[in-house]
C-alpha cells in the first residue's frame, strides 16, 4: 500500500490551494482570489508527526450550474473524492453557512470516506466568531476545525484528525523506479488529451479552449513498459501575450515541470507544422539538460502521401537542428493511433540519459577520433587532448582535459560529441562537454 491520500474539497475560492500549499511547503496550486482557479487535481506530499501523505487540491465544486468548465471541475473533485483515503472538506466562515456547502456535505457522505470538516479563515483571537457554530448543522462527526489556512494555525489539528482515519499499515512504497514525464507545447496542442488517453480515463479537464490547464498534473501509469509518472502543464505562450497574471503562474508551472521531469515530450500539433514557439519550448527542455521525445499529434487528420512523414521530419530535424538527438513519434491521442510506442520510447531516452561510461572506452574512443581528425592550431600552436572522463549523468556530462580552451573550436567539440554518439548511442538526451586547462578548474 501507498501513502495515505487526502483530498481538499470545497466550494470555489474557500482557501483550500492556500491550505494545500501551506501543508506541503510549496508554492504549487495557484493562489489567486478569483473562484474558479484551481481547475484540476493537483498532487503534492507532506509529512505530519513522521508520517508521509499525499495531498490532492481540487477545483472548488459548484453542486449545480450549467457551465462546462465547472461541471468538469466537480466530475474532476468525485475523482479525487474516489481516490482519497481520507477527505477535508473545506468552508468559510465569513461567507457562513450555504446551501452549496450543503450539497456538497451530502455527496461526500454518499462517498462513505472518511471527512474533516474544517471552517477557514477564523483568524480573529479569541472567541470563534457566530458563523462557525453554523456548520455543526451539516452533521459530521467530530467539531468543525476551526482553521487559517493563510497562517497555517489549525492545521494540525486538521491533519492528526485526517491521519488518525487511515490505518498505519498503509506503509510508503518505493518511488525510486518511477519516471517522471513532463509533456510541455503550446496551448492546443492535445498535452491533456494524451495524458488522458494514456491514463485511460478523462484525468485532465479537455476542452478546446486555450488555457484550461492552468497547473501541472500528474497521472501516475504503470505497465509492461514501467512506472510513470505524467505531468500535464499549462501550455506555453508566447511571453508578449502572456497578459493574464493567472497565466504568468502557469508558464511558470511549466518550467518548474520541467525541471523535475525525468523525460520531457514536446507536443507539436500537426495541423499547424513546427512553429518558432515549438522551437522555443524545445530549447527549455534541452536548456534544461533533459531526454526529449518530439511527438507529433494530431497525425489522423493529416493527409498523407509516401513523403508526408520524411518531410515533417526534414522539417523538424531543421528547426530543432539543436537537438538532433530527439526521437520523433506521429501519433494522434484522440484516436490512439502509435501512444502505446511512447512508453517504449520513453523508457529507452530515459535510460540512455543515465548511460556511463568507462574513462577507459572513452579514451580509446578519443585516441581514434584525434587519428582520423588531427585537432585544430592556432599561429603555430596546437590542441593538445590529454583525457577524457564521464563525471554525472541526466545529462550525460564529460571533462576533456587540454592544453588550450581557447584552441578547443566548437567545431571540434561538436565533431567530439558526434563521434562519443556515434559510439555509444546517447539517443534521445543532449550530452556537455565540459573543458579544463591544466590548473583550471572548468570551462562550459
Amino acid at each position: 500500500m501507498g501513502k495515505p491520500i487526502i483530498a481538499i474539497v470545497g466550494r470555489p475560492n474557500v482557501g483550500k490551494s492556500t491550505l494545500f500549499n501551506k501543508l506541503i511547503g510549496e508554492r504549487r496550486s495557484i493562489v489567486e482570489d478569483t473562484p474558479g482557479v484551481t481547475r484540476d487535481r493537483v498532487y503534492g506530499e507532506g509529512e505530519w508527526a513522521g508520517r508521509r501523505f499525499i495531498l490532492i487540491d481540487t477545483g472548488g465544486i459548484e453542486p449545480k450550474t450549467d457551465d462546462i468548465i465547472l461541471q468538469k471541475m466537480r466530475m474532476q473533485a468525485q475523482i479525487a473524492i474516489d481516490a482519497a483515503d481520507v477527505i477535508v472538506f473545506m468552508c468559510n466562515v465569513r461567507d457562513g453557512l450555504l446551501a452549496d456547502d450543503r450539497d456538497i456535505a451530502v455527496m461526500l457522505k454518499k462517498s462513505g470516506k472518511p471527512v474533516v470538516l474544517c471552517v477557514n479563515k477564523t483568524d480573529s483571537i479569541g472567541s470563534l466568531p457566530p458563523a462557525y457554530y453554523e456548520f455543526y448543522e451539516l452533521g459530521f462527526d467530530h467539531d468543525p476545525i476551526p482553521l487559517s489556512s493563510l497562517h497555517g494555525t489549525g492545521s494540525g489539528d486538521l491533519l492528526e484528525l485526517a491521519l488518525a482515519s487511515v490505518p498505519e499499515e498503509k506503509t510508503e512504497e518505493d518511488e525510486s523506479d518511477v519516471i517522471n514525464v513532463a509533456v510541455i507545447g503550446k496551448p492546443n496542442a492535445g498535452k491533456s488529451s494524451l495524458i488522458n488517453r494514456i491514463a485511460g480515463t478523462e484525468r485532465v479537464i479537455v476542452s478546446n479552449i486555450p488555457g484550461t490547464t492552468r497547473d501541472a498534473i500528474d497521472s501516475r501509469v504503470d505497465n509492461e513498459y514501467g512506472s510513470f509518472n505524467f505531468i500535464d502543464t499549462a501550455g506555453i505562450r508566447r511571453q508578449s501575450k502572456v497578459e493574464d497574471k493567472i497565466e504568468k503562474y502557469s508558464v511558470l508551472r511549466a518550467h518548474m515541470a520541467v525541471e523535475r521531469a525525468d523525460v520531457c515530450l514536446i507536443m507539436i500539433d500537426a495541423n499547424e507544422g513546427i512553429t518558432e514557439q515549438d522551437e522555443h519550448i524545445a530549447g527549455i527542455a534541452h536548456e534544461a539538460g533533459k531526454a526529449c521525445i518530439v511527438v507529433v499529434n494530431k497525425w489522423d487528420l493529416i493527409e498523407k502521401d509516401n513523403s508526408t512523414t520524411n518531410s515533417f521530419t526534414r522539417e523538424i530535424s531543421t528547426a530543432l537542428s539543436y537537438m538532433p538527438y530527439a526521437p520523433i513519434l506521429f501519433v494522434s491521442a484522440k484516436t490512439g493511433q502509435r501512444v502505446t510506442n511512447i512508453y517504449e520510447q520513453i523508457a529507452y531516452v530515459f535510460n540512455q540519459s543515465r548511460t556511463r561510461i568507462s574513462t577507459g572506452m572513452l579514451n580509446d574512443l578519443l585516441n581514434d577520433a584525434t587519428t582520423r581528425h588531427e585537432p585544430p592550431s592556432d599561429k603555430g600552436r596546437r590542441l593538445k587532448i590529454y583525457y577524457m572522463t564521464q563525471v554525472s549523468v541526466a545529462p550525460p556530462t564529460f571533462v576533456i582535459f587540454c592544453n588550450s580552451v581557447e584552441l578547443f573550436h566548437y567545431s571540434y567539440r561538436r565533431y567530439i560529441e558526434n563521434c562519443i554518439r556515434e559510439t555509444f548511442g546517447f539517443r534521445g538526451t543532449p550530452i556537455r562537454i565540459v573543458l579544463r586547462e591544466k590548473g583550471d578548474k572548468a570551462n562550459d
